[in-house]
Parts: C-alpha cells; sequence; structure tokens
C-alpha cells in the first residue's frame, strides 16, 4: 500500500471508517484499525514519538491497533480488542490515535522480524495476510469507500484476505452487535489457524483506582476538564481551550408548540484566548442528570463515598487515563463518563465473560433473566453490583463527549458573543416511552436558569448539578469551546450564495445573512442570496422569521426567502427539495453566475437536495451522468459546494 494511500484516507464523510487486520507469519502480527471519520479524535496513547515501530518496542508489543475518531467509537473499540487480545491470547496490542504517528514509520514495524511490512505499493505483501471491518453509514453518500480503497490497494501488493469483508451500518443501529460479531470471528481465526492457546478470561484491570482523602479541595478536578490537543480537536489549527462562559440570554424560538428550540447568547469577552468565525462550531460539554448519577452511585454501592476522592491511574503504560484525575467518585459520573447512555450489548457481554466481576455479581444478586429485568426495572439494588470495580467502569463505560453546535451568529456582527440554536429532542422507544438526549435536555434546564430560576421545572423532569463543580458554573455558565470549521461564506462577498438548510440547519445561515447585512450597510458590494429553508409548520417551527425578514429588507433585494413546510394544516406537504425543484430557473442563474451552494441539516435532505441541483444542471447543459458528476466533484473540490449535515 502506498503512503498516497494513507493519504487519501480522510472524511470523505462522518460514516467512513475501516480496520485491518495485518498478520504477519507467526509470532508477529500486526493489526491497523482506522476509522478516519472527523477531525476532532480522542486519543488514547501518549504522544511520546511519532515513530510507532519506535514505540512498539519501547512498549514491548506485538500488535498495534490504529484508530481514528470522532465519536470515540472506534477508540472504544480498538481498546477493547486490545483488551480481548491480551486477555484471551496474552498478545501484547497497542491501541493508537493513527494521526500521533508518521505514516512511513508504518513500514518499520516489521523490520527484523520474519516478514517485512511496506508501505510502497510496488512491494509484494504476498505473504501478508489481512481483515477488513467497516464502520459507516449508508446515508451517507460515500458509505463503504474507504473500506473499498484499502481493501483494493491491499489486493494489488499481493495480501491475502483472511476473512470477508464485514460492513457494520450505524443506520441499522447494529455497529455494537456488528463489531462483537466480526471480533468473534477474528479470535476464533487467530486461535484456529495461528496456533495460539486461549486462556480462561478473568478480569485484569487496565487502571488503577485509588481512595485518597489527603487531597485537597482545590487539587480535585471536580468537573474541570484538563485539556489535550485530542480534546480540543487535532486537525483545524486555532480550536480554542475548553472554558466555563456565561450564557448571556437565551429564548424559545418555537411557538405554541409541544417541542422546543432555543436560542443562546454566550459570552467570551472574559476569555482572551478565544475567538470564533462565521461559521464555526461550538462544542458544549454535558452532564448526566441528577438522578442518573443518584441511581448510579446506589446500584454500586458508592452512595457514601460518592465525595470520596479517588486517584486515576495507568497500569499500561500504552494506555493513558482519558479521565481528569484526581477528583471524586460523583463528580467522575456526573461530568467525565456518559452514564446516561443506553446500555450498550458490550457491557453485559464484558460482564458475563470476566469471570470473577460475573461470579461476584451472580453470587450477591442472585441473578438470571428474569431478576436482571427485575433489577433493571426497580432501579436494583446496591449490593447487587457493589463489587464492581471502578476501573471497570471507566475501560467500559464511554467517556463524555462534547455536542457540536452550528454557531448561529457572524464574527463580524458580534464577535464576543457567538450564539447557538439548539433543538431539544428525544428518543422515543416505544409510545409514552422516550430518552431525552444528553445535551439538549441539559442546556433546555441551562436555559431555565438564565431566564427564571433552577426552581423551574424541566418538562421531562431532570435536575442538574448546574452550579458545580464549586461554583465555576454558577450563574448560569456551561463548559464549552470553539472548534474551526470549513463551512464558510465564500472569501468574496460579491459571490452569490446558494442556501439550503432543515429545522436548526439554519443556524450558520443567520450568521451569512447577517454578516452580508452588516457588508450592505458598510457599502461593500453583496452578491445575491437565495435561502431554502423547510420546517414543518409556517408558524410553530418557522424560527427567526422575523429576524430574517429585517434582514431581508435591509439587504435591499439582495436577499430571497422560500420556505417549505412538511406539516401544514390542510395544504399539501412540501419538502426543501421540492422548492429548489420549483426554482430551477433561479437556481440555474446562480449557479452560471458562479454561485456558492451551502446545505445544512439531515443528510437525507442534503442528498436530495444534491439530486435535485445536479440533475436541473445535466439538462441546463445536455451533458450525461459521467459529466454531471464529474461537475458536482469539481464543486465540491473547488469548496464551491458546502455541506455540514448530520443524521
Amino acid at each position: 500500500m502506498s503512503s498516497d494511500v494513507l493519504d487519501f484516507i480522510k472524511p470523505a464523510t462522518y460514516g467512513d471508517a475501516a480496520t485491518l487486520l495485518f498478520i504477519a507469519p507467526d509470532p508477529y502480527q500486526h493489526i491497523w484499525y482506522e476509522r478516519p471519520q472527523a477531525d476532532d479524535a480522542k486519543g488514547s496513547t501518549s504522544r511520546t514519538t511519532r515513530n510507532i515501530a519506535e514505540r512498539l518496542g519501547e512498549l514491548n508489543r506485538e500488535v498495534v491497533i490504529f484508530w481514528s475518531s470522532q465519536s470515540g467509537t472506534a477508540e472504544g473499540f480498538a481498546n477493547r480488542l486490545a483488551r480481548e487480545l491480551h486477555q484471551r491470547f496474552r498478545l501484547e496490542a497497542l491501541s493508537a490515535d493513527l494521526s500521533d504517528f508518521d505514516p512511513e514509520t508504518i513500514a518499520q514495524i516489521a523490520k527484523d522480524k520474519t516478514t517485512q511490512f511496506f508501505l510502497l505499493r510496488e512491494t509484494s505483501l504476498s505473504t501478508l495476510r489481512y481483515a477488513v471491518f467497516y464502520l459507516g453509514n449508508s446515508d451517507y453518500k460515500y458509505y463503504n469507500r474507504v473500506a473499498d480503497v484499502i481493501d483494493q490497494a491491499l489486493r494489488e501488493t499481493g495480501a491475502e484476505q483472511l476473512l470477508p469483508m464485514y460492513t457494520a451500518d450505524d443506520a441499522h443501529g447494529t455497529t455494537e452487535e456488528d463489531f462483537v460479531a466480526w471480533q468473534d470471528q477474528l479470535l476464533v481465526f487467530l486461535g484456529k489457524h495461528l496456533g495460539l492457546e486461549a486462556r480462561g478470561l478473568e478480569y485484569e484491570p487496565v487502571f488503577k483506582v485509588v481512595e485518597d482523602e489527603s487531597f485537597e479541595p482545590q487539587d480535585l478536578n471536580m468537573g474541570k476538564y484538563v485539556e489535550s490537543r485530542h480534546d480540543l480537536g487535532k486537525s483545524a489549527a486555532g480550536n480554542s481551550p475548553i472554558r466555563p462562559l456565561k450564557v448571556k440570554a437565551t429564548r424559545e424560538l418555537f411557538t405554541n408548540s409541544t417541542r422546543d428550540c432555543l436560542h443562546f447568547d454566550v459570552e467570551i469577552t472574559n476569555q482572551p484566548k478565544m475567538d470564533y468565525k462565521t461559521g464555526d462550531h461550538m462544542a458544549v460539554w454535558p452532564m448526566n442528570p441528577k438522578d442518573e448519577v443518584k441511581r448510579f452511585l446506589l446500584v454500586l454501592g458508592l452512595s457514601a463515598r460518592r465525595h470520596v476522592p479517588i486517584s486515576i491511574l495507568s497500569l499500561d503504560k500504552g494506555r493513558k487515563v482519558q479521565v481528569p484525575s484526581p477528583t471524586t467518585i460523583e463528580t467522575l459520573f456526573t461530568h467525565y463518563l456518559k452514564i446516561s447512555a443506553r446500555a450498550a450489548k458490550s457491557f453485559l457481554l464484558e460482564v458475563s465473560k470476566n469471570r470473577d466481576i460475573f461470579a461476584q455479581f451472580i453470587a450477591s444478586a442472585h441473578i438470571n433473566l428474569g431478576r436482571l429485568l427485575e433489577v433493571a426495572l426497580a432501579q436494583g439494588d446496591s449490593a447487587a453490583c457493589s463489587s464492581v470495580p471502578i476501573s471497570f467502569l471507566i475501560e467500559v463505560i464511554p467517556r463524555m463527549q462534547p455536542r457540536l453546535y452550528s454557531i448561529s451568529s457572524s464574527s463580524i456582527v458580534a464577535p464576543r458573543a457567538p450564539s447557538i440554536t439548539v433543538g431539544v429532542s428525544s428518543t422515543e422507544m416505544t409510545p409514552g416511552i422516550s430518552i431525552p438526549s444528553l445535551a439538549s435536555n441539559y442546556l433546555h434546564k441551562l436555559s431555565q436558569l438564565s431566564a427564571a430560576s433552577e426552581a423551574s421545572t424541566h418538562p421531562a423532569g431532570l435536575t442538574y448539578s448546574l452550579s458545580k463543580p464549586g461554583d465555576t458554573l454558577k450563574n448560569s455558565h456551561l463548559f464549552a469551546h470553539i472548534i474551526r470549521s470549513k463551512f464558510k461564506l465564500p472569501a468574496q462577498g460579491s459571490c452569490p450564495i446558494i442556501m439550503v438548510s432543515a429545522g436548526t440547519g439554519i443556524a450558520p445561515f443567520r450568521g451569512f445573512i447577517s454578516e452580508r447585512s452588516r457588508l450592505h450597510a458598510m457599502g461593500r458590494p453583496v452578491g445575491d442570496m437565495v435561502l431554502f429553508h423547510g420546517c414543518r409548520h409556517p408558524v410553530e417551527d418557522n424560527i427567526y422569521e422575523p429576524e430574517l425578514e429585517g434582514l431581508r429588507t435591509s439587504l435591499q433585494g439582495r436577499l430571497r426567502i422560500i420556505r417549505a413546510f412538511s406539516r401544514p394544516v390542510g395544504s399539501k406537504k412540501v419538502y426543501v427539495q421540492d422548492r429548489v425543484q420549483e426554482e430551477s430557473d433561479e437556481v440555474r442563474r446562480l449557479l452560471a453566475d458562479d454561485a456558492s451552494v451551502c446545505v445544512c441539516g439531515w443528510v437525507s435532505m442534503a442528498r436530495e437536495v444534491e439530486r435535485t441541483v445536479t440533475e436541473m444542471w445535466r439538462k441546463e447543459k445536455d451533458i450525461d451522468n459521467s459529466t454531471t458528476k464529474g461537475w458536482s466533484n469539481r464543486m465540491k473540490r473547488n469548496r464551491k459546494w458546502q455541506e455540514d449535515v448530520w443524521v
């Protein structure tokens, strides 16, 4: 495989990801695990050297699992695979962030071993065997592309595929189960074909948790985030540090609706190292609700010790402690671990296959399937899980991750007061039962505190420790930082723009239009703009309508706003792509005038908009599909077509 293939493996979409297993002749196995899906990867490897061969030698590791991750899923899978290889076969594995190492040093991994592993395409890899596991989401356009490219590159060098490529499609909600199934196949293969002898499964901690009441309060991390380049995002230079930011004001954007959508104005005047540009994102760090923390402490038998200071130490030189330490037990479960996330199948699998933990769990709770459900429904008994080590929970529970929101203000108009637009959401499991989303419901409660008092009742009855840690978040503060984005206005103010959004996807366009309005007021040339925006109802959720109408007036004919309503009372459903089609003459005129196209919202909407626009361009130019695709690709390469989308 050539280094240009490594260079190619960039985030084509948020769904692109692949796992490759390289196995040289026994006893050396080399695993490459990669999820190149985003720029703000979180790392588990100390950045002591960028030479992976040197790092493996320092740690005396036989296996390296490379990963790259936005959401933390790939990192978690890589860590679990490394732990599984050690526990089952005593293979010492290193879980490593791919961007922590120089690609050319991967070629040195196999030096002086029985088989050479090179990155050069002209080198034969006929003795190399590999397997591919792909994580992705078929809602994205380039689903499976990265895995196909890597697989093709390996085949061209003569490498032998061990197992059929395994694809996990998150659109089906079975990524976790798919990974477990693939890992089981992999482990069976390793044991059968490499002569590795499986050992009895028992829990061996990666971390050591020490209770130490000698710490002074000022020494503890009580919710604050210890910043690292991983937490701040690595690809975009200039991402800001994580800071407690003051919420200046909030307001409800929906009218007469059972749903909520909130506007937040955030103050950064007192943060000299923090700034933003129009189109950037704000990463908000949420916290778990009080009731979830209380329930967790009760089930684990930790309620009486919740304020005890703990120090978390790594027992593995290849794994860094990924949560701030020292801290307290309560703070760990409030701020640093995502305990309110849906329980993953992997957690139950881990409990069941680690003999000691499972035996203690069964002995204390006398669990069968019926009692397990009873414990779950009744929130359990504190004795049932009191034997589960905190170190185990740190290993298997996902770390708290920030929620990214598109900034909805202009850095020219409000340079020290970025704003975000938050749709408060929940996932409905069955009629009458829903799971409140972590970040948006936390922000909903924070908006109540900002607007009135903490005594206001959250619609879902949730409560939060909004003033903690200490007084850091007192008086409506939140932990957040700025993430640089490539979703930007054209550099030339005179360049026309076609903007397409749905729901809260209108947020960055509020900033775009505000900035163009300010430039126009200053006498600067401003290009024509058209905003296509879709929502459900012309009154209930047509957010920012009065404000946008004011901006339209101030721009004196430079802005058109075209709306689509998918659930109007007594009228036909119309989606935003339908409006784009209806305005095909205007769209073609702007494209002919070198307009930029910016799309923000659901990925399914963006896909339909792209299909609509490319088809109208094909008909306009009377060209074939291949030429049309080439035009679309050039638009994206030249950043004339930008998307900020999600599933």
